[in-house]
């Protein structure tokens, strides 16, 4: 069942409010979104129950504590079986530096997302998956330059207009 179906477009709504700002008052996002407090509420506990809402988290400058490195990498695994790509995602999932594991369609398998100290560091880590075992046979890395922009919030309005 697609999301819209379930959710109409104050539920839509909300959810684009709370991910801008997960410290708005209830009294202000049910201003924003046009409701009263107390059913504002009462949707808010829904859509968190419901999983739709999976967690609050301060956005953080990482740069502003020190130097730091991305890197986004490519990974081609030697073989295609289920337990070739259960053993790679379960040896990597517990790698604090890892933000993010895609399995993406095209020339590789998976696109990870690395912070690390620098360069050093990142290495350490690509050799001891490496020597792990866990059936990489390349990986391409790709370092983050600069990045202009970094979106923290899905434009829902834009992805379900027709929601409700």
């Amino acid at each position: 069942m697609s999301t819209s179906s379930k959710l109409d477009r104050i539920d839509l709504k909300i959810l684009a409010e709370l991910q801008k700002n997960g410290r708005i008052t209830n009294v202000e996002l049910a201003d924003a979104v046009g409701l009263s407090p107390s059913p504002c509420l009462t949707r808010v506990k829904r859509l968190e129950t419901s999983g739709y809402i999976v967690g609050y988290g301060a956005q953080i400058q990482l740069r502003k504590l020190g130097d730091v490195l991305f890197v986004f990498t490519e990974v081609t695994l030697s073989d295609h079986r289920y337990d070739d790509f259960a053993r790679f995602e379960g040896a990597i999932r517990n790698i604090p530096e890892i933000l993010e594991c895609h399995l993406v369609s095209g020339g590789y398998d998976y696109l990870l997302k690395f912070v690390t100290k620098g360069v050093n560091n990142y290495q350490d880590i690509m050799e001891n998956l490496l020597e792990r075992g866990v059936g990489i046979e390349k990986y391409f890395s790709y370092i983050v330059i600069k990045s202009p922009f970094v979106k923290a919030h899905y434009p829902i309005d834009r992805l379900f207009p027709h929601a409700g």
